[in-house]
């Protein structure tokens, strides 16, 4: 029946659903399953490519990026260290990005409370970067966490410490260019100065301290040849380096990603005295199904399609039933149709 009904505002809702799953990051991937084959280095070395399967494979899938760097402010920015420029650049890169500047136009540091103010900085730093593939909108808030290898070259679990974003499903951070961010502690007992990183929800980014390491700083398969400190190790050793160190101290990553679903509910009501009849020809006669026999008899229809029109009656989505849909006169139908769509952000 080629009858257009409009719709009110009583007839349309609009929703917003939040669909999270689990991403989990073994160790045994990012150092060693694959030995390295999976790993990409660049002949610029200011960052090294995660893959989870060897990158030259093309059902190999980018999973994170790994870069170290440190500010001005650090001591460890003295001219004689390896690099000094690209691991100052690559700090102020990111924390131009994630921080933003003060008043006097100068970057800022990451800060260890997160509130930017003259509280401990956080000046030597990892920094994770992970793919848009794993975080989709976001990272789900206090569902982070990361475990590394700390002292020595030991493996056992007693050398495991753990890292996470406790408490900032209420806990969290706006003051930030890219977004919504937490504070990575080390504990659920956790308070403001004791952070030791931060972790940027829409930005995808971890920011890790250097300080979480102590001992000796290295591939932690190595029991002789890493005897140095972590601080001299990002002095002296190369970005590249650093992160093979790193990545060879990462034991588990484990968060829940985002994916924002809004939806537009339309419920398309037919009255008693509404949809009871077809304009297909053989409703009368004329084909084999034919519903009605005769014209007096009272009329009947099955609802198989929903369209949805714009003001111009033009067609911009179909929705099809699961079943036919008996109407009459003698009842009155409600179709509830769901538009799914994601927002386009800046």
């Amino acid at each position: 029946m080629s009858t257009y009904k409009p719709l009110s505002s009583n007839d349309t809702v609009s929703t917003r659903t939040l669909l999270n799953e689990v991403i989990p990051l073994t160790g045994t991937i990012v150092s060693g399953t694959y030995s390295d084959n999976n790993i990409k280095n660049y002949a610029h070395q200011m960052f090294q490519s995660v893959y989870d399967y060897p990158y030259l494979s093309s059902s190999a899938n980018h999973i994170f990026d790994i870069a170290v760097g440190f500010s001005t402010g650090s001591a460890l920015s003295s001219s004689t260290a390896n690099q000094v420029a690209k691991k100052v650049n690559i700090y102020n890169q990111m924390s131009q990005l994630m921080v933003g500047y003060d008043t006097t136009n100068a970057i800022q540091r990451f800060d260890q409370d997160g509130d930017l103010g003259s509280g401990t900085k956080i000046d030597n730093a990892f920094f994770l970067s992970f793919a848009r593939l794993l975080t989709k909108d976001e990272i789900k808030k206090g569902s982070f966490t990361l475990q590394v290898l700390t002292g020595g070259a030991n493996t056992a679990p007693s050398g495991i410490l753990t890292i996470s974003d406790y408490g900032a499903s209420t806990d969290y951070r706006t003051n930030s260019p890219a977004g919504e961010f937490g504070i990575l502690y080390t504990s659920s007992a956790a308070v403001d100065g004791t952070g030791v990183g931060l972790i940027y929800y829409q930005a995808g980014l971890a920011v890790v301290s250097a300080s979480v390491f102590n001992g000796r700083f290295g591939p932690r398969a190595d029991t002789s040849t890493y005897t140095s400190s972590v601080g001299t190790y990002l002095t002296s050793g190369s970005i590249t380096g650093s992160c093979d160190a790193f990545r060879n101290r990462l034991y588990n990553v484990q968060f829940n990603n985002t994916t924002e679903l809004n939806s537009t509910v339309y419920f398309c009501r037919a009255n008693h005295n509404e949809f009871n009849y077809s304009s297909n020809p053989t409703y009368l006669s004329g084909g084999q199904i034919v519903v009605k026999n005769n014209a007096s008899d009272a009329p009947v229809s099955y609802i198989t399609t929903v369209g949805l029109y714009s003001a111009d009656n033009e067609l911009l989505a179909v929705a099809k039933l699961s079943e036919p849909l008996k109407k009459t006169v003698d009842n009155e139908l409600t179709v509830r149709v769901r538009l799914d769509y994601w927002l386009i952000k800046d």
